[in-house]
């Protein structure tokens, strides 16, 4: 064989040779490639002699298994919404709030097997791909744009709540003041960029989404280690009586519990948003098919909403009224247990963890929607290592400048949860699956039903909620 071909790579089914001058030549860019999981289908160059290509089909592993793929998309969904929870029990009562966590839940999980399903049917790759071919390039630029917004503002969340529960702010105490006293890391600024350089820069930079597997399954045990906590202390008050009786359903008695009300789904739905996510984890699942990959989507739904549950009821049952609209700020009091100094380090320090370990997950989407939005028509973001470091440092750039000068993070978070979360997670999906529809697999008259019932709920919780945030603004201002 030429010495020119010296490398065989295989991904998914995919052959696919290098040459000399490193020009990686793939299936799609054949003219004769029809099926992109057949093996059978190869585009050569000249001089190739099959007979002595190196026996490696069949040994060579690529892609995340599925328990990979189940971490990776928990992790997109488990971050700071579950923070958010304990406070929405304490509006919509623990009944109906259970409620809204299983059918919230559900829907997700339905709107994710429905973007698979119709993005294996065109060929899409990415979020962006499929909207593009069932709505228009307008739509999938609008799409992106969601994408942006929404991963964006989730980091700038998660680098104040990082920079809030080391350093301090103006409601609570940070860890450093209790363990060393007022010094340099007082500052939030100073604590964010050493977090964003030493810890979140190296695993930003990672390029494949299946490298992120173990650090998933790392920030996946974090926040059930931080549902065990809360729900044993929530316990042993309970045991003790020193837990007064929660509220069951909604107050309706003032016009600011109902205004909160109107708010409080966005945020609901906001907590289960993975769909930006769901095309680069399929993309890298090893024997891909869109039934292995509704496997991972139940697995994970059914993962986040006992965590949801598990965290909502134990958050509303120790703090109740008082309950935080981030309920890690709870946790800097005495809980009025034995161990509670001990026990509220765990929580806080063990959950900082967890958000530092999901960051880059939702780094991951961001970063790729960016490329492709600005960047459109050149190769891959992976096999351009300049372009991914300069936009993984750019990025990050940027989202530290946002922690540094949005003040209050919880208003942007339901604002974003009333448009680019519901718009990401239910009305582009159901709209994908009713124009698709009528070109291959056809819906059938239940799932036409459940795809119009979504697309008016997620119309229904945007208008809400933006009406209810400018409301709940203005009454604040006054």
């Amino acid at each position: 064989m030429d010495s020119n071909y010296s490398r065989l790579d295989r991904k998914d089914g995919n052959f696919r040779f290098k040459d000399s001058s490193l020009r990686l030549i793939s299936p799609d860019q054949s003219k004769g490639y029809s099926d992109p999981h057949n093996a059978d289908d190869f585009d050569v160059e000249d001089g190739i002699d099959f007979d002595d290509l190196p026996l490696i089909f069949g040994e060579r592993k690529s892609g995340s298994d599925i328990y990979g793929a189940v971490f990776n998309l928990t992790t997109s969904i488990i971050g700071a919404g579950i923070m958010a929870l304990p406070a929405t029990m304490k509006v919509l009562g623990l009944v109906l709030g259970l409620i809204m966590i299983f059918i919230l839940g559900i829907l997700s999980e339905i709107s994710v097997e429905l973007l698979v399903r119709f993005s294996v049917q065109c060929k899409a790759t990415s979020y962006g791909e499929v909207v593009q071919a069932a709505l228009g390039r307008t739509a999938r630029v609008l799409s992106e744009i969601c994408i942006i917004i929404n991963n964006a503002g989730v980091l700038v969340v998660y680098l104040i709540i990082i920079g809030d529960v080391m350093s301090g702010s103006l409601r609570h105490i940070g860890v450093f003041d209790q363990w060393l006293g007022h010094g340099f890391w007082d500052h939030r600024k100073i604590v964010i960029l050493i977090v964003l350089v030493l810890f979140l820069a190296p695993l930003c930079t990672l390029d494949k989404i299946e490298s992120l597997s173990l650090t998933s399954a790392a920030s996946v045990a974090l926040a059930v280690l931080f549902v065990i906590v809360a729900f044993t202390i929530a316990f042993i008050k309970l045991v003790e009586g020193k837990i007064e009786s929660p509220r069951m359903a909604p107050d309706f008695g003032s016009k600011k519990a109902i205004l909160d009300l109107l708010v409080v789904i966005p945020i609901m739905s906001n907590a289960y948003v993975c769909h930006f996510n769901v095309q680069p984890i399929y993309n890298e699942l090893e024997g891909r098919s869109p039934n292995k990959m509704y496997r991972v989507g139940r697995i994970t739904t059914i993962i986040c909403v006992l965590v949801y549950a598990s965290t909502a009821i134990a958050g509303y049952l120790l703090f109740g009224k008082d309950t935080e609209s981030d309920v890690l700020t709870n946790f800097d009091k005495d809980l009025g247990i034995r161990f509670s100094t001990a026990l509220n380090y765990i929580v806080r320090i063990g959950y900082i963890f967890h958000l530092v370990l999901v960051f880059p997950v939702i780094h991951f989407s961001l970063r790729q929607t960016v490329d492709t939005l600005v960047f459109e028509g050149l190769n891959p973001l992976t096999e351009s290592r300049k372009r991914c470091l300069v936009l993984t440092f750019v990025l990050l750039g940027l989202i530290y400048l946002g922690s540094t000068m949005i003040p209050n993070i919880w208003t942007a978070f339901k604002f974003t949860g009333a448009t680019t979360a519901v718009a990401l997670g239910f009305t582009f999906p159901s709209l994908i699956a009713l124009r698709l529809s009528k070109e291959g697999n056809g819906l059938s008259k239940g799932e036409r039903l459940l795809c119009w019932f979504m697309l008016s709920l997620a119309i229904m919780v945007s208008i809400v909620g933006v009406i209810g945030n400018i409301y709940s603004m203005n009454s604040h201002s006054e």
